[in-house]
């Protein structure tokens, strides 16, 4: 098995054992070297504080469900390598454990790595499953080489949005089972539970991760050539979720990230807000969370 291979089979040990997460349907969610978020490094993450319930909680709910990992048939020869590999080495299952011990679940989720026969990764309602796909790991390698990133930085920037998207798909899966009331698009909340949890409990894996998919939707609108859009598509904008992005990175800490704003990644304009959309987002995914989990 390659090296590359064996950095794929890493990652998805890595952006699966989250303990706690939210994600739908999407795989168009990176670091181009004329990308306007290039220069973008990643730091530390500062301590969040959030305010704890110090007593039980009695409206605790009742544990019914679990994370269920299925192992699906590899029609796709090329993808047989990593996913025998993620078998034996039960990274999935281990995934799964973590997942259960951590969150309170009314029915089953189940766990998919496969091949789609299309580049995606989703939440899937009627199935109660969320599927990441081969295909979209190789679409954001392809992202980041297309915008002139060499080999190995390719696949770690890969690595990285790749968790962003895993998150994004959780992030659904919680809002449908656990009926969770989002006012606004689904879409978006998704997006900014995948950074809740990147930014507050992922340290710098999970900036990286913010960094990686606010590129890749950079880059994916510059290399759209088709010239069209379909606003009537229930997902943002790439530009729109590339600034919410660095919106919700600039907000987590405003000194940390003052380059985004003086080297004007982001509209001072909008900067201005990103304190209190990064609070109320943290607040907001918290106060839904919390009857749901274990500890």
């Amino acid at each position: 098995m390659s090296r590359n291979q064996n950095n794929l089979f890493a990652v998805l040990a890595i952006l699966i054992i989250v303990t706690v997460g939210c994600v739908y349907r999407s795989a168009r969610d990176s670091e181009p070297s004329n990308s306007p978020v290039s220069p973008i490094k990643a730091a530390e993450t500062p301590a969040i504080s959030t305010k704890e319930n110090k007593k039980p909680d009695e409206n605790k709910k009742i544990d019914k469900g679990d994370f269920i990992v299925e192992h699906l048939a590899v029609k796709n020869p090329r993808y047989n390598e990593i996913d025998r590999q993620i078998k034996e080495e039960k990274l999935l299952e281990k995934a799964a454990d973590k997942l259960n011990r951590s969150l309170i679940l009314p029915k089953d989720i189940f766990l998919r790595t496969k091949d789609c026969g299309e580049v995606n990764a989703y939440f899937d309602a009627a199935e109660q499953s969320v599927t990441v796909c081969y295909e979209l790991m190789e679409h954001f390698y392809k992202v980041f080489r297309s915008d002139g990133l060499n080999d190995q930085k390719a696949y770690d920037k890969m690595f990285d949005a790749v968790r962003f998207a895993f998150l994004h798909e959780i992030g659904h899966a919680l809002i449908e089972v656990y009926n969770l009331p989002i006012t606004g698009n689904e879409e978006d909340a998704a997006d900014r539970c995948s950074s809740f949890i990147n930014l507050t409990e992922l340290g710098e894996d999970g900036v990286n991760a913010v960094i990686a998919a606010a590129d890749a939707f950079a880059i994916e609108s510059k290399n759209d050539t088709s010239g069209k859009r379909n606003l009537a598509d229930e997902h943002l904008l790439q530009e729109q979720r590339f600034y919410n992005s660095l919106c919700m990175l600039y907000g987590s800490d405003q000194k940390k990230y003052a380059y985004i704003t003086e080297e004007s990644y982001l509209p001072k304009e909008r900067a201005v807000r990103c304190p209190q959309e990064y609070e109320r987002t943290v607040q907001s995914w918290s106060d839904l969370l919390r009857i749901w989990r274990k500890q």
